[in-house]
Protein backbone atom coordinates (compact mmCIF):
# COMPACT_ATOMS: atom_id res chain seq x y z
CA UNK A 1 0.00 0.00 0.00
CA UNK A 2 1.40 3.12 -0.85
CA UNK A 3 -0.56 6.66 0.19
CA UNK A 4 -1.31 8.55 -3.20
CA UNK A 5 0.89 11.87 -4.19
CA UNK A 6 2.19 14.27 -1.74
CA UNK A 7 0.56 16.28 0.51
CA UNK A 8 -0.83 18.72 -2.02
CA UNK A 9 -2.73 15.65 -3.40
CA UNK A 10 -3.66 14.30 0.21
CA UNK A 11 -5.21 17.78 1.40
CA UNK A 12 -7.18 17.78 -1.95
CA UNK A 13 -8.71 14.25 -1.63
CA UNK A 14 -9.70 15.23 1.73
CA UNK A 15 -11.55 18.27 0.97
CA UNK A 16 -12.93 16.55 -1.83
CA UNK A 17 -14.23 13.90 0.37
CA UNK A 18 -15.65 16.29 2.63
CA UNK A 19 -17.57 18.08 -0.20
CA UNK A 20 -18.73 15.20 -1.19
CA UNK A 21 -20.20 14.07 2.58
CA UNK A 22 -23.41 16.08 2.22
CA UNK A 23 -24.34 13.15 -0.20
CA UNK A 24 -24.44 10.46 1.99
CA UNK A 25 -25.04 12.13 5.45
CA UNK A 26 -27.60 14.07 6.90
CA UNK A 27 -28.79 15.65 10.43
CA UNK A 28 -26.75 15.62 12.83
CA UNK A 29 -24.01 13.76 11.47
CA UNK A 30 -23.55 16.74 9.12
CA UNK A 31 -23.96 19.01 11.92
CA UNK A 32 -20.91 17.44 13.36
CA UNK A 33 -18.68 17.31 10.75
CA UNK A 34 -19.33 21.27 10.12
CA UNK A 35 -18.60 21.68 13.38
CA UNK A 36 -15.58 19.70 13.35
CA UNK A 37 -14.33 21.87 10.47
CA UNK A 38 -14.84 24.93 12.77
CA UNK A 39 -12.59 23.23 15.37
CA UNK A 40 -9.90 22.34 12.72
CA UNK A 41 -10.02 26.06 11.47
CA UNK A 42 -9.05 26.69 15.24
CA UNK A 43 -6.13 24.33 14.99
CA UNK A 44 -5.11 25.42 12.00
CA UNK A 45 -4.50 28.75 13.62
CA UNK A 46 -2.40 27.36 16.55
CA UNK A 47 -0.59 25.34 14.39
CA UNK A 48 0.33 28.92 12.96
CA UNK A 49 2.30 29.65 16.21
CA UNK A 50 3.48 26.19 17.66
CA UNK A 51 4.97 24.27 14.59
CA UNK A 52 5.54 27.29 12.16
CA UNK A 53 6.66 29.92 14.86
CA UNK A 54 7.77 27.71 18.03
CA UNK A 55 5.57 29.99 20.55
CA UNK A 56 3.85 27.83 22.57
CA UNK A 57 0.12 29.98 22.93
CA UNK A 58 -1.98 29.15 25.66
CA UNK A 59 -4.64 31.61 24.74
CA UNK A 60 -6.04 31.00 21.68
CA UNK A 61 -9.80 30.24 23.29
CA UNK A 62 -9.52 34.36 23.74
CA UNK A 63 -9.76 34.67 20.11
CA UNK A 64 -11.92 32.51 19.29
CA UNK A 65 -14.40 33.27 21.60
CA UNK A 66 -14.02 37.00 20.76
CA UNK A 67 -15.12 36.64 16.81
CA UNK A 68 -17.91 34.19 18.15
CA UNK A 69 -19.30 37.50 21.02
CA UNK A 70 -18.79 39.84 17.80
CA UNK A 71 -21.32 37.70 15.75
CA UNK A 72 -23.19 37.25 18.35
CA UNK A 73 -23.40 40.99 19.73
CA UNK A 74 -23.16 43.03 16.42
CA UNK A 75 -26.91 44.03 15.46
CA UNK A 76 -25.95 43.71 11.84
CA UNK A 77 -25.52 40.43 11.09
CA UNK A 78 -24.36 41.40 7.08
CA UNK A 79 -21.00 42.11 9.07
CA UNK A 80 -20.26 39.62 11.82
CA UNK A 81 -17.71 37.84 9.27
CA UNK A 82 -15.73 41.07 9.14
CA UNK A 83 -16.01 42.32 12.58
CA UNK A 84 -15.46 39.14 14.53
CA UNK A 85 -11.90 38.55 12.47
CA UNK A 86 -11.30 42.18 13.16
CA UNK A 87 -11.95 41.97 17.14
CA UNK A 88 -10.05 38.72 17.10
CA UNK A 89 -7.14 40.42 15.48
CA UNK A 90 -7.14 43.59 17.72
CA UNK A 91 -7.07 41.78 20.74
CA UNK A 92 -4.17 39.20 19.58
CA UNK A 93 -1.93 42.25 18.06
CA UNK A 94 -2.44 43.85 21.88
CA UNK A 95 -1.65 40.63 23.47
CA UNK A 96 1.26 39.93 21.36
CA UNK A 97 2.53 43.64 22.03
CA UNK A 98 2.98 42.60 25.60
CA UNK A 99 3.53 38.41 25.58
CA UNK A 100 5.72 38.14 23.22
CA UNK A 101 8.39 40.14 25.50
CA UNK A 102 8.64 36.96 27.59
CA UNK A 103 10.10 33.53 26.65
CA UNK A 104 8.95 29.84 27.47
CA UNK A 105 7.01 29.03 30.17
CA UNK A 106 6.43 33.01 31.08
CA UNK A 107 5.14 33.31 27.56
CA UNK A 108 2.48 30.59 28.11
CA UNK A 109 1.54 32.09 31.11
CA UNK A 110 1.21 35.64 30.37
CA UNK A 111 -1.37 34.67 27.46
CA UNK A 112 -3.04 31.91 29.55
CA UNK A 113 -4.11 34.98 31.85
CA UNK A 114 -4.79 37.73 28.90
CA UNK A 115 -6.97 34.68 28.09
CA UNK A 116 -8.53 34.37 31.38
CA UNK A 117 -9.21 38.39 31.62
CA UNK A 118 -11.07 37.71 28.37
CA UNK A 119 -13.27 35.17 30.09
CA UNK A 120 -13.69 37.21 33.30
CA UNK A 121 -15.26 40.22 31.68
CA UNK A 122 -17.57 37.85 29.36
CA UNK A 123 -18.83 36.11 32.58
CA UNK A 124 -18.65 38.56 35.15
CA UNK A 125 -20.59 41.58 33.84
CA UNK A 126 -23.07 42.13 31.56
CA UNK A 127 -21.88 43.50 28.86
CA UNK A 128 -21.85 39.89 27.26
CA UNK A 129 -24.61 38.52 29.29
CA UNK A 130 -22.83 36.95 32.20
CA UNK A 131 -22.58 33.47 32.50
CA UNK A 132 -25.85 33.08 31.21
CA UNK A 133 -24.18 33.56 27.29
CA UNK A 134 -25.76 35.54 24.61
CA UNK A 135 -28.20 34.34 21.90
CA UNK A 136 -27.57 34.49 18.05
CA UNK A 137 -31.16 35.26 16.44
CA UNK A 138 -30.60 36.73 13.35
CA UNK A 139 -27.89 35.19 10.86
CA UNK A 140 -25.88 36.76 7.74
CA UNK A 141 -26.97 35.07 4.40
CA UNK A 142 -24.27 34.77 1.46
CA UNK A 143 -27.34 35.82 -1.55
CA UNK A 144 -30.82 34.50 -2.20
CA UNK A 145 -31.76 31.50 -1.70
CA UNK A 146 -27.77 30.91 0.63
CA UNK A 147 -29.33 31.76 4.57
CA UNK A 148 -26.87 30.88 7.08
CA UNK A 149 -29.34 29.17 8.64
CA UNK A 150 -29.56 26.22 6.56
CA UNK A 151 -27.31 23.29 7.52
CA UNK A 152 -26.12 22.35 3.69
CA UNK A 153 -25.43 25.88 3.51
CA UNK A 154 -23.13 26.75 6.24
CA UNK A 155 -21.51 23.15 5.76
CA UNK A 156 -20.57 24.63 2.48
CA UNK A 157 -19.50 27.59 3.99
CA UNK A 158 -17.51 25.95 6.54
CA UNK A 159 -15.74 23.70 4.20
CA UNK A 160 -15.28 26.97 2.03
CA UNK A 161 -13.53 28.67 4.88
CA UNK A 162 -10.99 25.61 6.14
CA UNK A 163 -9.74 25.25 2.64
CA UNK A 164 -9.09 29.21 2.23
CA UNK A 165 -7.60 28.87 5.44
CA UNK A 166 -5.36 25.39 4.78
CA UNK A 167 -4.14 27.37 1.34
CA UNK A 168 -3.51 30.28 2.56
CA UNK A 169 -1.54 29.24 5.56
CA UNK A 170 0.16 26.69 2.98
CA UNK A 171 1.12 29.27 1.24
CA UNK A 172 2.13 31.66 3.66
CA UNK A 173 5.07 29.05 4.74
CA UNK A 174 6.21 28.87 1.61
CA UNK A 175 6.67 32.49 1.63
CA UNK A 176 9.47 34.78 2.25
CA UNK A 177 7.46 35.26 5.24
CA UNK A 178 7.40 31.67 6.40
CA UNK A 179 10.52 30.74 5.91
CA UNK A 180 11.45 33.34 8.12
CA UNK A 181 9.13 32.20 10.91
CA UNK A 182 10.70 28.89 9.94
CA UNK A 183 14.04 30.17 11.03
CA UNK A 184 12.53 32.06 14.39
CA UNK A 185 11.66 28.81 15.19
CA UNK A 186 14.56 27.08 15.03
CA UNK A 187 17.02 29.38 16.11
CA UNK A 188 16.08 32.89 16.59
CA UNK A 189 19.42 34.39 18.02
CA UNK A 190 20.94 33.19 14.82
CA UNK A 191 18.18 35.23 12.60
CA UNK A 192 18.79 38.57 14.64
CA UNK A 193 22.55 38.19 14.01
CA UNK A 194 21.40 38.08 10.15
CA UNK A 195 19.39 41.55 10.73
CA UNK A 196 16.12 40.57 11.02
CA UNK A 197 13.23 41.92 13.68
CA UNK A 198 12.30 38.93 14.52
CA UNK A 199 9.78 40.55 17.01
CA UNK A 200 7.92 42.31 14.34
CA UNK A 201 7.49 38.99 12.72
CA UNK A 202 6.55 36.73 15.83
CA UNK A 203 3.52 39.60 16.31
CA UNK A 204 2.29 39.58 12.83
CA UNK A 205 2.14 35.52 12.75
CA UNK A 206 0.34 36.43 16.37
CA UNK A 207 -1.91 38.88 14.41
CA UNK A 208 -2.79 36.36 12.09
CA UNK A 209 -3.33 33.65 14.41
CA UNK A 210 -5.73 35.21 16.15
CA UNK A 211 -7.65 36.54 12.82
CA UNK A 212 -8.03 32.55 11.96
CA UNK A 213 -9.40 31.73 15.18
CA UNK A 214 -11.42 34.57 15.41
CA UNK A 215 -12.87 33.49 11.90
CA UNK A 216 -13.27 29.61 13.65
CA UNK A 217 -15.78 31.95 16.18
CA UNK A 218 -17.59 33.47 14.23
CA UNK A 219 -18.65 30.17 12.38
CA UNK A 220 -18.97 28.76 15.69
CA UNK A 221 -21.58 30.91 17.21
CA UNK A 222 -23.46 30.72 13.42
CA UNK A 223 -23.40 27.03 14.07
CA UNK A 224 -24.77 26.86 17.15
CA UNK A 225 -26.68 30.16 17.73
CA UNK A 226 -25.31 30.44 21.03
CA UNK A 227 -22.14 31.81 22.91
CA UNK A 228 -21.17 31.93 26.46
CA UNK A 229 -17.77 32.20 28.19
CA UNK A 230 -16.97 28.82 28.36
CA UNK A 231 -15.57 29.33 24.74
CA UNK A 232 -12.92 31.64 26.14
CA UNK A 233 -11.70 29.29 29.10
CA UNK A 234 -8.24 27.56 29.35
CA UNK A 235 -10.49 24.64 28.30
CA UNK A 236 -10.70 25.18 24.86
CA UNK A 237 -6.69 26.47 24.79
CA UNK A 238 -5.95 23.05 26.05
CA UNK A 239 -8.32 21.40 23.88
CA UNK A 240 -6.80 23.10 20.39
CA UNK A 241 -3.54 22.54 21.57
CA UNK A 242 -4.18 18.61 22.09
CA UNK A 243 -5.93 18.70 18.82
CA UNK A 244 -2.23 19.74 17.34
CA UNK A 245 -0.37 17.91 19.06
CA UNK A 246 -2.64 14.68 18.18
CA UNK A 247 -2.60 15.05 14.75
CA UNK A 248 1.23 16.53 14.70
CA UNK A 249 3.41 19.25 15.82
CA UNK A 250 4.38 20.98 12.16
CA UNK A 251 2.20 19.77 9.73
CA UNK A 252 -0.79 21.90 8.33
CA UNK A 253 -2.52 18.47 7.63
CA UNK A 254 -2.03 17.22 11.54
CA UNK A 255 -4.05 19.96 13.21
CA UNK A 256 -7.04 19.20 10.78
CA UNK A 257 -6.39 15.18 11.53
CA UNK A 258 -6.27 16.24 14.81
CA UNK A 259 -9.29 18.04 15.38
CA UNK A 260 -11.14 15.06 13.34
CA UNK A 261 -9.45 12.58 15.35
CA UNK A 262 -10.50 13.88 18.82
CA UNK A 263 -13.85 15.40 17.76
CA UNK A 264 -14.66 11.93 17.34
CA UNK A 265 -12.98 10.45 20.49
CA UNK A 266 -14.91 12.92 22.09
CA UNK A 267 -18.22 11.74 20.54
CA UNK A 268 -16.96 7.92 21.21
CA UNK A 269 -16.16 7.87 24.97
CA UNK A 270 -19.57 9.80 25.08
CA UNK A 271 -21.45 7.10 23.43
CA UNK A 272 -23.90 5.23 25.97
CA UNK A 273 -24.61 2.89 23.54
CA UNK A 274 -21.05 1.43 23.57
CA UNK A 275 -19.58 2.65 27.16
CA UNK A 276 -23.05 2.11 28.69
CA UNK A 277 -22.79 4.09 32.34
CA UNK A 278 -19.25 4.54 31.68
CA UNK A 279 -20.01 7.31 29.08
CA UNK A 280 -20.38 9.52 32.40
CA UNK A 281 -16.78 9.31 32.62
CA UNK A 282 -15.78 10.23 29.15
CA UNK A 283 -12.89 12.54 30.13
CA UNK A 284 -10.89 9.41 31.76
CA UNK A 285 -10.99 6.90 28.46
CA UNK A 286 -10.05 10.13 26.34
CA UNK A 287 -7.40 11.30 28.25
CA UNK A 288 -5.75 7.68 28.54
CA UNK A 289 -6.42 7.21 24.10
CA UNK A 290 -4.22 10.55 23.89
CA UNK A 291 -1.83 9.77 26.06
CA UNK A 292 -1.39 6.13 24.30
CA UNK A 293 -1.69 8.26 20.80
CA UNK A 294 1.52 10.61 22.24
CA UNK A 295 3.34 7.82 23.48
CA UNK A 296 3.30 5.45 20.53
CA UNK A 297 3.47 8.09 17.87
CA UNK A 298 5.47 10.95 18.85
CA UNK A 299 5.56 12.41 15.45
CA UNK A 300 1.23 12.54 15.87
CA UNK A 301 -1.42 10.82 13.73
CA UNK A 302 0.01 12.13 10.80
CA UNK A 303 3.05 10.23 11.38
CA UNK A 304 1.44 7.36 10.20
CA UNK A 305 1.64 8.62 6.57
CA UNK A 306 4.98 8.58 6.32
CA UNK A 307 5.39 4.72 8.19
CA UNK A 308 2.98 3.57 5.67
CA UNK A 309 3.94 0.66 4.23
CA UNK A 310 5.16 1.26 0.46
Amino acid sequence: MRWPGGPAVQAGIALAALALLPLVLGGWALGFVAKTMVYAIAALSLELLVGGTGLVCFGQAAFFGIGAYAAALLPWPAAVLPAGIAAAALYALAVGALSLRTRGVYFIMVTLAFAQMAYYVAHDTPLAGGSDGVYLYAKPSLGPGLELDRPLVFYGCALASLALVFGGLALLRRSRFGRALAGIRANEQRMRAAGYSTYAYKLAAFTVSGAIAGLGGVLFALADGYVNPELLSWHFSGAALIMVILGGIGHLRGAVVGAFAFALLQELFKSEAVFGAWSRHWQLGLGLTIIACVAGLPRGLIGLVSRAPR
